[in-house]
């Protein structure tokens, strides 16, 4: 089929400046990469009042020559190493507690879908707690069997899982966040920073003094609730803090369940600071996923097939150490541990079918009739899996994979400040280790489907039913062990009052072993899952920061990151023994490494404007090509619900991001651009549901864009001081579209683009008392999280024959209320 392009409302293709200009900017009401701000708006206190929070230390300053603080940024996981933003050669955006926590639902992820420049979401899963975060075409997800390309660090600690890469908000109570960073390409930050990286400091009794509960509920069954304490006595200090949400959602089987803690005892002495904080998650998430459009016409709400849950139970312990060696030389370490046990079920249609007449009628067939070829279905441990019949016609399988992972690492830095040649400097140098230790099992079971396409056993046998052992559908067990070491230096000399350079790197190695504890099965290949997979590369950062004002930075840099595959992509790395999206592992080719190389260039600043205001602006022009991308595609060979992972050569994305904030007296607005262009640099093959596929191949040609990543980004909001008790507020996301993933050919009619808008108010009826509200996608536009194909043998099979259209989408939230109070103490 010839490939089609398609208008994005009046905005024609876009010429890349390569010198363009960027800042980092606050969110809604808060700085980022920006490098001032009035000291009225955020002063620093030594003892906070009841319930306050004292700055982040990485904006924690000294005052420019005109009255007006700067703002520093951490260039390093640990803390301890931050400088003054006019210096740092990339953009970064920062956004604080009151960002994070808006009425009654602090969540980072809304945060940054809300206001941060280059970001937007997709919700493969349906449920609103596990969107993928993507930034700059770079994705952060919490699903296992998405390529990550963003680490997190909170604390210093890496947050990442060590099997998948994932990052799990939901076990994290995000009311305890202090600050957030979003630093682009940045190789400190260890192993996949391809895009980025997310810096998180939690709060502590030393930043937070008094105590807080907030409580609010509303519309789709909703409940949020949050508790936080802080105390501090002379050199000791102590933190909680509790978080956990209900919903029923807005879709059928959507409904979710979570609750977290996070506590950190603290003790601080001449020059030195310890912590040690735990943190305890749980959560049960049902999503109903992406649901056959023909489907959404009957029933908005529906689910495809179920059931479909993922339950999460996550503890971490970490220590951090801050010594003051010097007035010139501090030394910072941090230790951790944490666990994450995870738990799928993934409700399907069919693998196996009824064989009909011939020698195996009295069996189930792998993927239809005997007659027509097809082998019979074999059960786990011998055997053939008997005939059954289905009362409703339908059948159905159910994936069922366990994931148990132990992570653990410490890192050693040490920071500097001296002259060299009498000029100013300050170096970073450290070094850190990651190791991780993975118990996963996998099956597949084989039953019926009921009325309501939910996955149930055959008639007579007890749940889950019949356990499948054949290709795409492997019984698994392995153990995984991963070790990653890293070496990293970061030197910032000022050449003179206006230049600063920037020169470092990191040296990243990475060791993972994955055995296989099952005995021998046909249907793996000789080697198995019995493999051992070695990586290292240097990631080299430099770049440069001019002044040309006290409060405009002119800079840019250039950076190399590398993502080494998980070991949850080394296990499904074969199109011949593929797994499906819920991890089904068969054999352990090799993978290589993801190397990312970005140039970055933009300007930064701030003007003062009446009212004790700020304007602060950036804009900031990115290029990154990542050689050896990773993606997941369809396998050609197996079932409908197989695939595997696979290099795909080199992968470009570029762009512009502009972005405007306004603080001062009675407003905080803000205003962002993002133009992202996101385009496979290598052609390929891949199975795909496509409609415009030929023999079930289509053809993917560079120039061709990536799935799920519109071309322009909108973001807009303001929130208005009524008088010095009552707020209100209004914020909106607009977005072009994007194609349906599946499409990397482009040749499909894409998903549409969208404009939402979100109200809030909130009013101060004492000191201590606030009620609050919002009213989320105000004029309740219909639109898609995300979009897909299924199989139109599988639709046929489980909603009949009329059914033949593959293209399948998440519905979004349609228009929802919420109401509550926050009471401090």
């Amino acid at each position: 089929m010839e490939k089609r392009d398609f208008p994005s409302g009046g905005m024609r293709s876009f010429s890349f400046c390569a010198m363009a200009v960027s800042a980092g900017l606050a969110a809604s009401a808060g700085i980022a990469d920006g490098q001032v701000v009035p000291p009225a708006q955020n002063p620093i206190v030594v003892a906070p009042a009841a319930g306050a929070e004292t700055p982040p230390a990485k904006a924690a300053s000294s005052k420019s020559p005109i009255g007006i603080r700067t703002i520093r940024v951490n260039v390093a996981p640990l803390g301890g190493a931050e400088i003054n933003a006019g210096k740092w050669p990339a953009a970064i955006q920062q956004f604080g507690s009151r960002q994070i926590n808006r009425n009654g639902n602090p969540s980072v992820v809304s945060a940054l879908d809300r206001s941060a420049s280059g970001v937007n979401l997709q919700n493969s899963q349906a449920n609103p707690y596990q969107p993928d975060i993507i930034y700059h075409g770079f994705t952060l997800s919490p699903i296992q069997g998405t390529p990550e390309g963003i680490s997190v660090y909170v604390n210093g600690a890496r947050f990442n899982v060590p099997f998948g890469d994932l990052a799990l908000w939901s076990v994290l109570p995000q009311v305890a966040i202090r600050s957030i960073s979003v630093q682009d390409a940045n190789p400190l930050f260890g192993l996949n920073a391809l895009g980025g990286a997310l810096d998180v400091q939690m709060k502590n009794g030393f930043t937070y003094h008094g105590a807080e509960v907030e409580a609010s509920g509303g519309s789709f069954g909703t409940f949020r609730g949050n508790a936080q304490y802080g105390v501090q006595h002379g050199n000791v200090a102590a933190y909680a803090a509790i978080q956990g949400a209900r919903s029923s959602g807005w879709r059928d089987a959507q409904s979710s369940a979570l609750e977290s803690f996070y506590g950190d005892l603290g003790w601080r002495g001449p020059g030195a600071e310890l912590h040690v904080n735990a943190t305890l998650g749980h959560s049960f998430l049902n999503g109903p996923a992406a649901t056959p459009v023909q489907l959404l016409a009957v029933n908005p709400n529906a689910e495809y097939t179920g059931p479909n849950s993922i339950e999460d139970k996550y503890a971490k312990l970490s220590a951090t150490l801050t010594d003051r060696i010097n007035a010139r030389t501090s030394l910072q370490a941090v230790l951790y541990y944490d666990n994450l046990w995870e738990h799928l079920i993934n409700g399907n249609g069919p693998n196996d079918l009824p064989c009909g007449a011939g020698p195996y009628g009295g069996n189930m067939c792998q993927g239809g009739s005997y007659a027509d070829g097809n082998p019979p279905a074999t059960l786990a441990g011998g055997g053939y899996v008997p005939y059954y019949a289905s009362p409703t016609g339908r059948y159905g399988s159910l994936a069922v994979n366990t994931t148990n992972t132990n992570g653990y690492g410490a890192s050693l830095q040490l920071t500097r400040k001296q002259r060299v040649f009498g000029l100013r400097n300050h170096i970073v140098a450290g070094v850190s280790f990651d190791g991780g230790f993975t118990n996963y099992t996998a099956a597949s079971y084989d039953g019926i489907l009921n009325a309501e396409r939910v996955y149930a056993p055959p008639p007579g046998i007890a749940y889950p039913g019949y356990k499948s052992d054949e290709a795409g559908a492997v019984p698994v067990g392995i153990v995984v062990r991963n070790a990653y070491y890293g070496l990293y230096l970061l030197d910032t000399l000022d050449l003179t009052r206006r230049l600063t350079l920037t020169l470092g790197g990191r040296f990243n190695i990475a060791n993972i072993a994955l055995h296989n504890h099952n005995p021998p099965d046909q249907y793996v290949g000789r080697q198995g899952l019995n493999a051992r997979h070695y990586y290292k590369h240097f990631n080299p950062d430099i770049g440069f920061a001019y002044k040309l004002t006290p409060l405009a930075t002119l800079y840019g840099s250039y950076s190399e990151a590398n993502a080494v595959p998980t070991p949850a992509e080394l296990s499904c790395a074969s199109p011949t023994a593929s797994c499906t999206l819920a991890n089904f592992i068969a054999t352990d080719p090799n993978l290589k490494q993801v190397v990312a190389h970005t140039f970055e260039a933009g300007l930064r600043g701030a003007f003062l404007v009446p009212d004790n205001g700020t304007l602060t602006y950036n804009v900031d022009y990115y290029h990154a090509v990542a050689n050896n991308d990773i993606e997941f595609l369809q396998s050609p060979y197996l079932g409908q619900y197989t695939g595997y992972f696979a290099n795909i050569g080199s992968v470009l994305r570029q762009g512009v991001d502009l972005a405007l904030k306004l603080n001062e007296r009675r407003w905080d607005a803000y205003f962002t651009y993002s133009r992202i262009q996101a385009t496979y640099q290598s052609g390929f093959l891949v199975s795909s549901h496509n409609p415009s596929a030929v023999g079930g191949v289509i053809t993917v040609q560079p120039g061709d864009f990536l799935p799920a990543i519109p071309k322009n980004i909108f973001k807009f909001g303001a929130d208005y001081k009524i008088t010095p008790q009552w707020t209100v507020g209004l914020a909106g996301n607009a977005q072009t579209y994007t194609y349906l993933h599946g499409d990397q050919s482009n040749q499909q009619p894409p998903l549409p683009g969208f404009v939402t808008l979100n109200f809030n108010t909130s009013y101060k009826v004492t000191p201590r008392v606030t009620v609050f509200g919002e009213v989320d996608n105000l004029t309740d536009a219909k639109y898609y999280e995300f979009g897909g194909f299924s199989s139109p043998a599988g639709e046929a099979l489980t909603l009949g024959s009329g059914y033949n259209n593959p293209r399948a989408y998440s519905v979004a939230a349609p228009i929802g209320g919420y109401a509550g109070v926050r009471v401090k103490f």
